[in-house]
């Protein structure tokens, strides 16, 4: 049982985030997310030259598959727990349960264990093409990635943005010496390269000690009654199947064209090259991201000590750097797109510009869309934001099957900009309504 004494609403606390924390967990978190996005892309870039075309386009399928996965049953509870113990913070407590966050996590996982043990022949022919050791990466480096995601909530609640991006850029880190190992001769084949991709996230933990020894003086109390913090197992529990199906809706935006592609086209590579064209969304996603997972817990404590106002104004300063930002690639993706992907891929392919440009938009408003999403979460909007990325997410699904625009790459970047222009339009209508939050 929690010993926590009551604190008002508005109290303060040596947990208190202090005023303009949130700019410098952003600034901090960035450094080590920019890194892991600069390691992540040259993972696959360096994968492309080392095995063949077809090798690396099953290990595009995997990393899609796999991020599907660990977003939609993992980024809840980060997402939850980080909110959470945001919010406690805020008011003051250091005692913090955790029994539905670590209960959920645990049934998240072993629901995906026995899926895929049960479906071990359809995804190891179809998916990998008989190869089992894709399989087990998949399997193992899912199951390592529930550790990962509970630590990031952790460290995000307790605004530790230092040791999170620290966890994140180990990960990318260490994921990268495999295919550079191939690269210098070192060791051969896929399967290495692959391998990365399962023992990135069990290295990554090893920063998980540093945090613990940290805050030694806050309690994680697994048998405190999660009522004492104002939130009911099933409003938790609601929270992070929302939050599910945002993130189901978001790797659908991002790998689906990928899936979809490779199921229709005539061409064999064309799903690598759409999975290429797309690193472009996920490496400034990826930065951006440092942002995002600032952002909640940030907005989290200002909503529960009502700062109305620095919660606006948070949303604003962070709208208009995307707004600069996007605008920047764009720009950039117009004039030297081409070039840059071709020589970085080293596939001969002809890349439109004015496509990768598009795409580059798209980008944008999907950054924008990511940070309304951490509005609406924060105000308590979870189940309305979860309804506007479904809806949005099977649209552009259909939109990548019809033929509307005959050349599938292009049909697929402008689908994809048409897509998040939409979400985020709905969300700033979400985030701008009056509505109850979880108290």
């Amino acid at each position: 049982m929690s010993s926590d004494a009551a604190v008002p609403t508005g109290a303060t606390s040596g947990a208190t985030e202090r005023p303009g924390g949130y700019g410098r967990g952003a600034r901090v978190l960035s450094i080590g997310i920019a890194a892991t996005g600069i390691f992540t892309f040259a993972y696959f870039a360096v994968a492309s030259h080392v095995v063949g075309e077809v090798a690396a386009k099953q290990l595009d399928v995997l990393w899609s598959v796999m991020f599907i996965v660990i977003s939609v049953i993992y980024r809840p509870i980060e997402q939850l727990l980080s909110r959470t113990l945001a919010r406690r913070r805020a008011l003051g407590h250091s005692r913090h349960p955790v029994r539905t966050p670590l209960a959920l996590q645990a049934t998240f996982a072993a629901i995906f264990l026995v899926c895929a043990l049960a479906l071990r022949t359809p995804i190891q022919d179809e998916l990998f093409d008989g190869s089992a050791t894709l399989y087990w990466v998949l399997v193992t480096g899912t199951l390592f990635y529930a550790a990962s995601y509970f630590a990031r909530g952790w460290l995000a609640g307790h605004q530790m943005f230092g040791l999170y991006g620290g966890l994140v850029l180990m990960e990318s880190t260490s994921r990268f010496l495999f295919p550079l190992a191939v690269a210098v001769g070192i060791a051969s084949g896929e399967d290495v390269v692959a391998i990365g991709i399962a023992a990135a996230p069990m290295v990554s933990l090893v920063v998980v000690p540093l945090a613990f020894a940290r805050h030694g003086e806050e309690v994680i109390d697994v048998d405190a009654e999660e009522v004492a913090e104002g939130v009911t197992v099933r409003e938790s529990t609601g929270f992070a199947i929302a939050v599910a199906g945002i993130m189901l809706a978001e790797q659908t935006l991002l790998n689906a064209a990928v899936l979809t592609t490779e199921i229709t086209a005539s061409d064999a590579a064309l799903a690598g090259i759409v999975f290429n064209v797309f690193m472009i969304t996920r490496a400034p996603l990826q930065l951006f991201q440092a942002v995002q997972t600032s952002l909640l817990p940030h907005l989290s404590g200002l909503e529960a000590t009502e700062g109305h106002e620095a919660f606006a104004r948070a949303v604003r300063q962070t709208l208009l750097v995307i707004a600069g930002f996007a605008g920047s690639v764009a720009i950039g993706l117009l004039a030297i797109g081409p070039f840059v992907m071709s020589h970085v891929f080293g596939q001969d392919f002809d890349y439109n510009r004015f496509g990768l440009a598009i795409l580059g938009v798209g980008m944008g408003l999907h950054l924008v869309a990511g940070t309304l999403n951490q509005a609406a979460l924060a105000r308590g909007r979870a189940a309305l934001s979860a309804a506007a990325w479904l809806v949005v997410a099977v649209g552009f699904v259909v939109w990548t099957l019809v033929p509307v625009i005959d050349d599938q790459l292009l049909r697929t970047e402008v689908g994809y900009a048409v897509a998040t222009a939409t979400l985020a339009t709905i969300l700033w209508r979400i985030y701008r309504s009056p509505s109850p939050t979880y108290s």
